[in-house]
């Protein structure tokens, strides 16, 4: 039988608190009830927390306003470690000029121009300019052709030796009001990536070094260990797998992706075994 723990009980016994944000802070409906009251707890109790997503459709300074735009004020963008942040430190250190072919909005090209590159969206890119393509990232499901510009984005990568790089690895994301899903971009770039043959530089969770990225601009400011850490997600495949390998105490939440009827089943079926469970990531 799944234990279900209080989660003010779980998180007073951490310094910093790494929190998933669809599914455990907000969903389609607007912010998770009572999650407003948690951030209260966790600043009156002195603790630290951080929003650690796979979102790369905004900067963090736009991620921060969406939950302003909620009435929710405890998040500001010093307090968003994205996906497309580390895809940007790639980009820093590994391509030096020239055009950054992307998929997604234009919103989400952010990363791209931060790295001083031109950016310039798939569909922008001919015989006349393709030479000049450097890298190429997909980074959101929105905002390109899913016909004309998904072939082109496999004749690109066919045609330059270049890298390519997921700034999203979810595959499927809940849709609004109903139990379907649709394609996420890492499931686009799964099937590119099939097609071309060639292996795609991939950032965000599981991936470790999406915790390790969290982890370091921590240690830049306070000494901390993985221990004085807990990881709050609700999906076992990369909130909870990716927090157990890189060493932290996890939450599984049946707020978002995992549902409290199949969770155990869910659980016991992958191996994936968070630390605690609880119904919501509120106090």
């Amino acid at each position: 039988m799944l234990t279900i723990h209080d989660f003010r009980t779980v998180v007073e016994n951490y310094k910093i608190v790494f929190f998933d944000a669809f599914g455990v802070i907000k969903s389609y409906n607007g912010l998770i009830p009572g999650i407003i009251q948690t951030f209260d707890y966790l600043a009156e109790t002195g603790k630290e927390y951080y929003i650690v997503t796979n979102d790369a459709s905004r900067s963090p300074m736009q991620l921060a306003q969406t939950y302003h735009r909620m009435g929710f004020h405890a998040v500001q963008h010093d307090r968003i470690i994205s996906s497309g942040m580390l895809a940007k430190e790639y980009l820093d250190l590994k391509v030096n000029d020239g055009i950054v072919a992307y998929l997604g909005t234009e919103n989400s090209a952010h990363y791209i121009e931060r790295s001083g590159l031109q950016a310039l969206p798939v569909s922008a890119i001919d015989e006349g300019n393709i030479d000049q393509v450097n890298a190429l990232v997909l980074l959101d499901d929105e905002g390109f052709d899913w016909f004309s510009d998904l072939n082109k984005t496999v004749n690109i990568l066919r045609q330059r030796t270049i890298p390519a790089i997921v700034a999203n690895t979810d595959n499927i994301y809940p849709v609004s009001g109903s139990n379907n899903v649709s394609i996420a971009i890492g499931g686009i770039a799964t099937m590119v990536e099939s097609i071309v043959g060639k292996r795609f530089i991939r950032f965000g969770k599981p991936d470790s070094q999406m915790f390790m990225f969290a982890y370091d601009l921590i240690r830049e400011k306070r000494t901390i260990s993985k221990k004085e850490i807990l990881m709050v997600g609700d999906t076992l495949h990369t909130d909870i797998i990716g927090g157990n390998k890189f060493g932290l105490d996890t939450v599984l939440v049946l707020s978002g992706n995992t549902l409290p009827d199949d969770a155990e089943t869910r659980i016991r079926s992958t191996g994936i075994v968070p630390t605690f469970v609880c119904e919501k990531a509120v106090v």
